[in-house]
């Protein structure tokens, strides 16, 4: 496995190596994959202020120390989301400056709490606007697997990072796959949790009228699982917290979709994977049910509507809400912004009344299967270049995401729990990732699949995790 967060954890619990040399060997680790672009903004002396407190801790109080699941653990925040007190988030715009800092958001406290020492913030896309993380005010994220390619958006720093082994896990955020997308792209683990699930307060107002979830990307099930229990519940709003579902030991009907529809069809690798994956659970005892792109493709086209708008709006209000100089923004980012404006009162209600249907019509498949089996990815990692935002065309933007990841949005705009791991890689030795949707509050069924189809070993991390041995 290359390790992961839970191996670097036990590390400097059991006494191998202390916080402050995690840290160090995850600053020297910066420096080595300083071309990967991942980090946007770093900040050593907060992150060993951090460390020295855990290791003076697990002197001074080691059960308390020992409890925490993350003790001593480097780890980075998203240029987007958040806050967390003392890294000056910009969402990836020069109509920010990197000075000062808001109080922890709620999550952030919890990220505190779990033991994690943060030194930075990851890159991304301007307001995280696109599926690939390179902002004009730079870095350009790259891919550890091949940095010819894109590392996803808008969490692809996040993801570049934890893949090139600067940290073992990252936070991220997912407003239309921006977990998931680039988990996929870089052969993570991404869960985008049930809506409701993870706290997003005090302000609430990175949830973009619901769509939006806060986590990680991760490098293993097991780290996913864990950093969810730890972050999960009493989120106080604006939706009731989900109650998590008991996994059971018995047979599940796996709905299997391996046709994304002729406008955004599917590379075969990608497809041959999902194949793969469903004949692992089937052997295991699960039934498959076909499933049909009939029974998906308006839900899809409505998510990526509602996703569109949703984001269009929200940025036209945070332009002037903050005022802000819109001129210095990405021509992408204004014709967004222009979109949010020209949008009527009605078109958004109409486009928010398809968003419930869209979630009605999951529940309706889910009275079929109990878990989706699907593609995360129609194609490998595109070329860095590959969604430029040097235009003002919204609606070629918006296609280009689409055809990337048809897939993706449905998560978001229903409110569904949706997990992507790798499982196999293609001839130029990118991942190929699957793609889990389980009914709300099944966060604990879509962990257990993904922890038997990643024990079956079929991909490994290139880069080892700094602090852990190769």
């Amino acid at each position: 496995m290359q390790g992961d967060a839970t191996e670097l954890a036990a590390a400097i619990r059991h006494g191998s190596l202390s916080a402050a040399e995690a840290l160090q060997i995850s600053l020297e680790a910066t420096a080595r994959h300083e071309s990967l672009g991942a980090i946007a903004y770093l900040d050593a002396a907060m992150g060993f202020a951090a460390a020295h407190a855990c290791d003076r801790e697990r002197q001074s109080a080691p059960g308390d120390f020992a409890a925490r699941p993350f003790p001593g653990v480097p780890t980075l925040a998203k240029d987007l989301g958040g806050p967390f007190a003392g890294l000056p988030v910009t969402a990836g715009s020069r109509l920010f400056e990197r000075k000062g800092g808001e109080a922890d958001s709620d999550l952030a406290s919890r990220f505190r709490d779990a033991g994690f020492c943060l030194f930075g913030l990851t890159t991304s896309p301007e307001f995280g606007l696109s599926l690939a993380s390179e902002p004009a005010i730079g870095p350009v994220c790259r891919n550890p697997l091949d940095p010819a390619r894109t590392a996803g958006g808008s969490s692809g720093g996040a993801a570049a990072a934890v893949a090139a082994g600067i940290v073992a896990i990252a936070h991220a955020t997912d407003a239309g796959g921006s977990i998931r997308v680039p988990a996929a792209c870089c052969g993570l683990v991404g869960l985008k949790p049930t809506r409701g699930a993870i706290p997003g307060g005090p302000s609430f107002g990175n949830h973009l009228a619901g769509i939006a979830s806060e986590l990680a990307v991760c490098r293993s099930v097991r780290d996913t699982a864990l950093i969810f229990s730890r972050l999960t519940g009493h989120a106080r709003g604006p939706v009731a917290d989900p109650s998590p579902v008991d996994t059971g030991a018995g047979r599940l009907r796996i709905g299997l979709l391996t046709d994304t529809g002729s406008a955004y069809p599917t590379e075969g690798d990608r497809l041959t994977a999902v194949e793969a994956a469903v004949r692992v659970l089937e052997n295991d005892g699960h039934v498959v049910v076909p499933l049909a792109w009939t029974d998906f493709e308006w839900s899809v086209i409505a998510s990526s509507r509602a996703f569109a708008d949703i984001v269009s709006v929200n940025l036209a209000a945070l332009i002037e809400a903050a005022v802000l100089d819109e001129s210095r923004a990405e021509p992408l980012t204004q014709a967004f912004a222009a979109r949010g404006r020209a949008l009527s009162a009605i078109m958004l209600w109409n486009t928010l009344s398809d968003a419930v249907l869209v979630s009605h019509r999951l529940w309706s498949l889910f009275d079929r299967v109990d878990c989706i089996l699907m593609p995360m990815l129609a194609a490998a990692p595109l070329a860095i270049g590959s969604f430029p935002s040097d235009h003002a065309d919204t609606e070629l933007h918006l296609e280009r995401m689409a055809a990337f990841a048809p897939l993706a949005c449905l998560a978001n705009i229903s409110g569904f729990p949706a997990l992507t791991l790798p499982f196999g890689q293609d001839q130029q030795a990118m991942p190929l990732p699957l793609q889990l949707l389980a009914p709300m509050g099944h966060e604990p069924r879509l962990l257990s699949l993904a922890a038997r189809l990643e024990a079956e070993g079929r991909w490994q991390h290139r880069f080892p995790v700094a602090g852990l041995l190769s």
